[in-house]
């Protein structure tokens, strides 16, 4: 978009003029709708409830699913929620303020899922599992107090590429996490329209328009998480082999059963020869 059109909504400012963040902005938004289209994401009469952390990830999340309503692309209602998990020093006005005057609509609910978390863990483990649980449980009530047919996360391509991982190394499992899931009750999707964004552009992003970033103090406090190992271990193959990640996605959408191991997915008792 041009610096003398219109901007289409009051997030985009701080939109700078410039061609490296047009093409930013661009391949974004791109790979959000494909992301959309590709897996079905959009109900007749849908509403979604966007689940905003104030980090990086979620605020693109939300400028990208703007966009996309103006352009009519997105033809369903949204409304942002942050959940306060009660952090210590966990700045409790800077979403409000950022929400309410960019109007979007939104709700912000306190539950102090940071104390349980902290009693139920110990420290020399990771509390992402438990703080994800409840976090999730929380959300998937607020989306059917507010009429919400999906709770929509954050999540980008190198989350994805993470939890692939941490599956693989730590759970014995291939799995990841899914653009689209229903959840347990049938009611409610599950959605992350950002699969396909690579973590680099959402800092990117966020950094072009000076969104008010507030860090997690809940696991950002911990040391030597296994995650976090892999976060490195990826990225050292990526500076060695540019692409890599790339492609190692692409694979998360290429599988091919008949070539693996599990029975559930291909019958190898009656592969005979003909």
């Amino acid at each position: 978009m041009i610096k003398d059109e219109q901007e289409i909504h009051k997030i985009f400012e701080n939109c700078p003029d410039n061609l490296e963040f047009r093409k930013l902005r661009k391949r974004i938004i791109r790979l959000t709708r494909e992301v959309i289209q590709d897996y079905g994401m959009i109900e007749n009469s849908g509403k979604w409830l966007v689940c905003l952390s104030g980090g990086k990830d979620s605020f693109t999340l939300l400028a990208s699913l703007i966009e996309l309503k103006w352009r009519g692309l997105l033809p369903l209602d949204f409304m942002a929620c942050n959940l306060d998990q009660g952090q210590p020093n966990f700045p409790k006005t800077i979403l409000p303020y950022f929400l309410e005057s960019m109007e979007i609509p939104f709700r912000v609910e306190y539950q102090d899922t940071y104390s349980i978390v902290k009693s139920k863990i110990p420290s020399h483990k990771t509390y992402c599992s438990l703080c994800s649980r409840l976090r999730r449980a929380h959300l998937y009530r607020i989306a059917r107090e507010e009429r919400c047919t999906a709770v929509v996360l954050g999540h980008h391509q190198d989350d994805i590429l993470e939890t692939f991982f941490m599956n693989l190394f730590h759970g014995g499992k291939l799995s990841s996490m899914p653009p689209k899931l229903l959840n347990d009750e049938g009611d409610l999707l599950l959605l992350r329209p950002l699969a396909k964004v690579s973590e680099s552009d959402c800092i990117k992003f966020s950094d072009c328009l000076k969104f008010p970033i507030i860090p997690c103090d809940l696991c950002g406090s911990q040391d030597g998480l296994e995650r976090q190992k892999i976060k490195n271990m990826l990225a050292k193959w990526e500076k060695e082999f540019p692409g890599r990640k790339q492609i190692m996605f692409k694979a998360l959408s290429n599988s091919n059963p008949s070539h693996l191991l599990d029975k559930s997915l291909f019958n190898f008792k009656n592969l005979v020869r003909k």
